[in-house]
């Protein structure tokens, strides 16, 4: 009967909640950014920044996974975890004990008596206890098993977490450091349109002084210089936003860091080709998503720990010792001492106390598993909107270059004409605002790239493809789980 109960566990076995996924990424059929992933299970490039090609980039990621506070929290509390476990799985072994009393005492003459007709006495003796003892708790109705399990899957949890976490922490570091370079490339371009104005207002000063133009076409083009100027130097508070959240990341005081800026910006540098898997393959490679399935798996455990509790608890307490007057006689057979014995408790009565506790336990499980479906859903979305975007801004960069084409073709008609007197100067300088609201859209617009770029490979689960694309650059790849701990239950099952 004990070998059958001990077969049993309280509570419902696990099983993962199925979740509805689409069976593609929706994608326009004409749209040739995207290609097939190959092979859809790569190992996992950890490194997935590397495909940006940014020597600067990749010293700012290695110094943030050695140094970030947060990551160091993430893993502190992985550690945490499997310490948690180790302390809940030490329950299923036996426990042993040793006990040593060594005392002098006087028993008092006047004690009472158990026996009228035996006089008592005062006495002063030595007493020498020597005792071992065994303490294991038979688990009949699986509460330890379930406390186990549930101990278990809040670890892997945890490697998930420590993995989410990583996977953050490159994002971010990532896409603050192209928000910076995307600053470099906007100075870059207030830089040229300001030598360009001033070079205008050198022309224009010129024919002033030789009484050709009035002094309204020499304050037009001032004011126009002075406004980018303040425009530009606006830039530099920004930049140093950047920089001192830069700083954060890896770890060092914002007063003692610092980048230079670069002289070619990231805009020359065109963004990497994309691939992607199934979506299915998703939950898979997610740590947000592994996490959230395991945090369901100890939630379905803890309902099995609080309906043990209507079981009783049987615990087998042998021991054996030894105790006399005198260490000449402590080993002798009449000192030995031993006990043979079990104790068994059950609650009768407690006002409900159970039943609230396992309808708390069902709770979170229905909280668990609607988190886990809403990650899941969050995932598919956040992937579909990098598709969607990725693909709206590779028609959108084409445009912006063929605008600033045209808008430097503009600037230089308008000089023209405005050197033969056959427009005003208010029409070159219309001409030069277009070109710079063009360059900047241009800048921006490529700037959304590669932070879409980023976004995309946090919302995969990060990791770029080993081969080579046919856009001749890194892929990004979803395939595999981002977990730093690889174990047969730390992803979805």
């Amino acid at each position: 009967m004990l070998a059958a109960l001990a077969g049993c566990a309280a509570g419902p076995d696990y099983r993962r909640p199925d979740v509805e996924t689409p069976s593609a990424w929706r994608i326009e059929a004409s749209d040739a950014y995207w290609h097939a992933a190959a092979p859809t299970h790569a190992p996992l490039a950890l490194d997935w920044w590397r495909g940006f090609g940014d020597a600067q980039l990749d010293s700012l990621e290695a110094a943030a996974l050695a140094d970030n506070q947060t990551l160091r929290a993430a893993s502190a509390h992985y550690d945490a975890a499997r310490a948690s476990l180790a302390e809940v799985a030490s329950a299923r072994s036996p426990q042993l004990g040793l006990q040593a009393d060594v005392a002098r005492e006087k028993i008092s003459g006047e004690r009472p008596r158990i026996n009228y007709a035996v006089p008592t006495f005062s006495t002063v003796q030595n007493d020498v206890v020597l005792r071992a003892s065994v303490g294991y708790e038979l688990d009949l109705f699986g509460r330890i098993r379930r406390e186990v399990e549930a101990a278990n899957a809040s670890t892997e949890a945890a490697a998930d977490d420590l993995a989410n976490a990583r996977l953050v922490i490159t994002a971010d570091v990532a896409a603050t450091y192209v928000a910076l370079r995307i600053v470099d490339a906007q100075s870059d371009v207030l830089a040229q349109i300001i030598a360009l104005q001033q070079q205008s207002l050198d022309y224009v000063r010129t024919r002033h002084d030789l009484g050709a133009v009035s002094g309204l076409d020499v304050l037009q083009q001032q004011t126009q210089l002075d406004a980018t100027r303040t425009q530009a130097q606006l830039l530099f508070a920004t930049r140093a936003q950047y920089e001192h959240a830069l700083a954060a990341l890896v770890g060092l005081p914002a007063s003692s860091f610092s980048i230079a800026q670069r002289v070619v910006p990231l805009i020359d540098t065109p963004p990497p080709a994309v691939s992607l898997a199934l979506p299915s393959e998703l939950l898979e490679r997610r740590p947000d998503i592994a996490s959230a399935e395991r945090a369901m798996a100890a939630a379905n455990a803890r309902i099995g720990v609080a309906r043990a509790a209507y079981f009783p608890s049987l615990v087998l307490n042998p021991g054996i010792g030894w105790e006399a007057t005198r260490f000449a006689s402590m080993l002798s057979a009449p000192a030995l001492l031993w006990s043979v014995g079990a104790s068994a408790e059950s609650v009768l009565f407690d006002g409900g106390k159970r039943r609230a506790r396992v309808d708390f336990a069902q709770a979170g499980y229905a909280e668990a598993q609607a988190r886990y479906r809403q990650t899941v859903l969050d995932a598919m979305q956040q992937v579909q909107d990098g598709v969607t975007g990725l693909s709206v801004l590779d028609v959108a960069a084409r445009q912006a270059h063929a605008a600033v084409d045209d808008a430097r073709r503009l600037v230089d008609m308008a000089h023209e004409r405005y050197t033969g007197g056959m427009t005003a100067f208010i029409d070159v300088i219309s001409a030069q605002q277009q070109l710079q609201t063009s360059r900047e859209q241009e800048v921006a617009i490529h700037g959304r790239q590669l932070a879409t770029l980023v976004f995309l490979a946090k919302a995969l689960g990060g990791g770029w493809q080993a081969q080579a694309s046919t856009h001749g650059a890194p892929a990004l790849a979803s395939a595999t789980p981002a977990t730093s701990t690889p174990s047969p239950s730390a992803t979805p099952r």
